[in-house]
């Protein structure tokens, strides 16, 4: 039975929206609370999927895996204002948002993304991140040890998973610590962009003043630290302008915050919900790593990502047109059965485990290695710590209301 004669019976005996209702069922409590039944729908009957909207929906592996390497799906931000424009509705916040951060590594396509991409690895090593590593424990440590010390539960989100990543970016850019509480502050305005426009614009004007004075600093008295590095490379490459530099220090810094917090918070409650995997973690510490990229895998906080086409393509048979959106759905495409066997269980020994919570091709997250080797150290050390940790009595979770993102309001433990 095909997508159109599925009858309103069957539907709801199934308890599973169409495709066509896919955008407003991830929104509806069931659809938040667990998408991927809707997800497995979609593959099986219209995995290339056209909305009303006129937004295609992807949810394939493989049709997916060759999109995010394809120069005509594009990342551009004028391409993209301009996709959205088309559909109509208030595009105040995207439009704004999209020209306050200028053109940077996440919204520009090749030959333009390679420059700054190239310059941007210079300075982001792998022996950078690694370095991390031991400041990564401290870190954590410090956040569990206030947490026991607080109490018989916390909220992990709040107590462990938010902190972690803003105090490590910190680290890594060589952010005062003192600075630290304002730059929470302006992070959580920048969330709030759809709720308050101005007010998330003036934090955005306060972050970019602040962060052209660290510059300057890094210019007279450089450092050990990220930023130090990025102002070395400008120096030796022109070709990155000083608006370059700095919309480069503010996407790198702001873009994995939330990202890694969820990974952490997900990452969890998937192993208190599968208790054989979470004791085979706990008798296997070296299995961290491994396990890092099945949480990844099994419950990726980046649900889809976005596209505009910049170029007829066909896609599964479908025709996408020059100016049309795409929705490549990550999410849907780690639970692909014909790229994974038995993709809907967690398991930490999974081989050949090439998922794309942190997408592919070009634009392959610059930040990834970082966010799992945060993820690594924090799940790790929570599972060693505390071995009676278990999701506390009555918990009930809140997802947040966003389809493109999978992310805990909070996560009540008790240990």
């Amino acid at each position: 039975m095909n997508l159109t004669e599925t009858t309103d019976e069957a539907r709801d005996s199934a308890g599973l929206a169409r495709p066509d209702d896919l955008a407003t069922a991830l929104l509806t409590a069931e659809g938040r609370r667990d998408p991927y039944p809707f997800y497995a729908r979609m593959r099986r009957e219209d995995p290339v999927h056209r909305s009303a909207q006129g937004i295609w929906y992807l949810t394939r592996y493989a049709d997916v895996e060759a999109a995010l390497s394809d120069p005509r799906l594009s990342n551009d931000r004028d391409r993209m204002t301009c996709a959205y424009s088309a559909l109509g509705g208030d595009l105040k916040a995207f439009s704004r948002l999209t020209d306050r951060l200028g053109r940077v590594m996440s919204n520009t396509d090749p030959p333009e993304h390679a420059r700054l991409r190239k310059l941007a690895n210079r300075a982001f090593t792998a022996r950078r991140v690694e370095a991390l590593r031991d400041g990564i424990q401290r870190i954590v440590d410090h956040l569990i040890d206030e947490a026991v010390a607080a109490g018989p539960t916390m909220d992990l989100i709040e107590a462990v998973a938010s902190p972690l990543p803003l105090s490590v970016v910190c680290e890594l850019f060589g952010i005062p610590p003192e600075d630290l509480p304002q730059v929470k502050t302006w992070f959580h305005r920048f969330g709030r962009l759809s709720e308050d426009i101005d007010k998330s614009e003036e934090a955005i004007d306060q972050y970019e003043e602040y962060l052209a004075r660290l510059v300057r600093r890094r210019r007279a008295d450089p450092g050990d630290d990220l930023i130090s590095a990025l102002v070395a490379t400008q120096a030796r490459d022109d070709r990155l302008t000083d608006s370059e530099l700095l919309s480069t220090c503010f996407v790198l810094i702001t873009a994995g915050d939330e990202t890694t917090t969820h990974l952490v918070g997900n990452g969890m409650l998937a192993l208190l919900r599968h208790p054989d995997q979470l004791t085979l973690l706990r008798e296997d510490p070296a299995l961290i790593r491994a396990a890092v990229d099945e949480l990844a895998r099994y419950d990726t906080p980046t649900q889809a990502i976005v596209r505009v086409v910049a170029e007829d393509v066909e896609i599964g048979g479908r025709t996408l047109r020059e100016g049309e959106l795409a929705y490549l759905f990550l999410a849907a495409t780690n639970r692909d059965p014909e790229r994974f066997e038995d993709p809907d269980r967690l398991d930490l020994n999974r081989p050949g485990n090439r998922h794309l919570s942190f997408g592919n091709g070009p634009h392959f997250c610059l930040g990834g290695p970082l966010a799992k080797l945060q993820a690594e150290v924090a799940v790790g050390t929570l599972v060693r710590r505390l071995p009676h940790l278990r999701l506390a009595d009555g918990a009930a979770l809140d997802w947040r209301p966003n389809p493109l993102q999978r992310r805990l309001a909070a996560l009540p433990l008790t240990y």
